[in-house]
């Protein structure tokens, strides 16, 4: 039976409910207050949580969150809606959000129809769903110890460093650990520092008053103040100017920031999660990180593998990007065994990023359900010609026709009379050969038999 969790400091609607989710198929335990909430989801994790917001021993939200963690539907009702708690219970991933007294028909339908899909047989995944941590994919250890240390760090207040190359998901992690904290329910602001302009992003983070400076003709919320309660992301943080550092340092020290314009302190509750694509210790040195920021910044270092460091995960990682596409296009595309291969091959040097860039580059070009050659980009190109076509040696003074035609039928050779794998390496287009190879048969030059294979002759 499909088990339900009612949380309400007043008694005669729990027994309402009770009765309700009784009459619906449910096993029901209740609580009256937050403390007893959560020793009930410990001791049995249920189907569905009607929860009031305002109960005794804490906040409502706090139950909502974990219940929700561990897969459970949660619906509010409550006495006292209001604009923000309906906000942060969407931002949960609350399925509804009712206000007293609540319409009991549409309850009943909703208890029916989460009791009606119990039991049934789970969507199938996508590839790659079976190992990941919020919107991060991947079953290597090397993520598995990333994980590890979202999970320990998160319900903490302490600052985060996370360190890792340009696409390999800091503001995932960022993400992460603001989803899994208790601040999840509060605003997650991320920020490029290097994105903004030197001289604009003072403003930006701190905000200004009116009047501050010549067209400052409103009040204007900076950064901290839109996270407070939340998560500041601050991505690239060596690219902050010295000045602004120094700023940084007081706030995070103090909890408190002014506004350009004014002398009033405010005070900001923020928990904030920085990031670079370089190494902090190389950053102080050179003079782009203050010493005293990074070490209160890295409170809790994070290393983030590259993609070439975490084996199969980049071919977990291109399933699901296609699976995406699949999803969205109605098709079925799969990749070949060759191009697997490729992605196994290739560096990656631009990460997740670029993999993902790939995956769509190849889906838009291919002409069949098979994803092959095309999938390389630029630089794997080169790396196949130099494993598969050798070298073409050209005479000075040769023509650029006679060039593109020693070139193209030296790489056609090498990849077996294979068109389609023969264009995506050249970087044309499949019509753009069989147009060349016809004209080449044409004028007399040995061409592998066009018609053995048509792919290429198709628009």
């Amino acid at each position: 039976m499909p088990h339900l969790l009612i949380l309400d400091d007043d008694d005669l609607v729990r027994e309402m409910l009770v009765e309700l989710g009784r009459e619906c198929g449910y096993t029901v335990a209740q609580a009256a207050c937050v403390k007893d909430a959560l020793i009930q989801l410990d001791m049995r994790p249920p189907d569905l949580v009607l929860a009031d917001l305002c109960v005794p021993g804490g906040d409502g939200m706090e139950v909502c969150r974990n219940a929700a963690a561990v897969g459970s539907e949660v619906v509010i009702i409550t006495g006292h809606g209001n604009m923000d708690n309906a906000v942060q219970a969407l931002r949960l991933g609350v399925s509804d959000y009712l206000v007293k007294p609540v319409c009991m028909d549409r309850l009943r339908t909703l208890m029916s129809r989460v009791a009606g899909t119990r039991g049934k047989p789970p969507r199938p995944r996508a590839s790659g769903e079976q190992g990941h941590f919020g919107c991060m994919f991947g079953e290597s250890e090397a993520m598995q110890d990333v994980y590890r240390q979202i999970s320990r760090v998160a319900p903490s207040a302490m600052t985060v460093f996370v360190v890792g190359e340009s696409g390999t998901g800091k503001e995932l992690v960022a993400q992460a650990i603001h989803q899994s904290s208790p601040r999840g329910g509060k605003p997650f602001v991320a920020v490029n520092c290097g994105a903004i302009a030197p001289s604009l992003i003072e403003n930006e983070m701190f905000g200004h008053e009116r009047g501050s400076y010549t067209g400052a003709d409103r009040q204007h919320k900076g950064y901290f103040e839109r996270a407070d309660g939340g998560t500041l992301f601050l991505d690239e943080i060596t690219e902050m100017s010295f000045d602004l550092q120094v700023k940084l340092l007081r706030v995070l020290e103090t909890g408190r920031f002014m506004r350009v314009g004014t002398h009033q302190e405010i005070a900001c509750d923020v928990r904030v999660v920085a990031a670079t694509n370089r190494s902090p210790e190389e950053a102080v040195r050179e003079g782009k990180l203050r010493e005293d920021l990074y070490y209160r910044l890295a409170v809790f270092p994070l290393v983030l593998p590259p993609l070439r460091q975490r084996g199969d995960d980049v071919i977990l990682l291109a399933n699901r990007f296609l699976d995406e596409l699949n999803a969205d296009g109605g098709t079925n595309n799969r990749f070949s065994d060759a191009a697997i291969e490729r992605l196994r091959r290739h560096d990656w040097p631009g990460n997740v990023r670029e993999l993902r860039n790939a995956v769509r580059r190849s889906y838009i070009m291919a002409e069949g359900d098979e994803l092959d050659a095309l999938l390389v980009p630029s630089a794997m190109r080169e790396d196949d010609e130099e494993e598969a076509a050798g070298s073409v040696t050209l005479r000075v003074g040769e023509t650029l026709a006679e060039a593109d035609r020693r070139l193209i039928l030296a790489t056609l050779s090498c990849c077996g009379g294979v068109k389609k794998q023969t264009a995506a390496i050249l970087g044309v287009s499949p019509k753009t050969l069989y147009n060349r190879l016809e004209a080449y048969a044409a004028a007399g030059y040995e061409v592998p038999d066009l018609h053995g294979d048509t792919s290429c002759a198709e628009t």
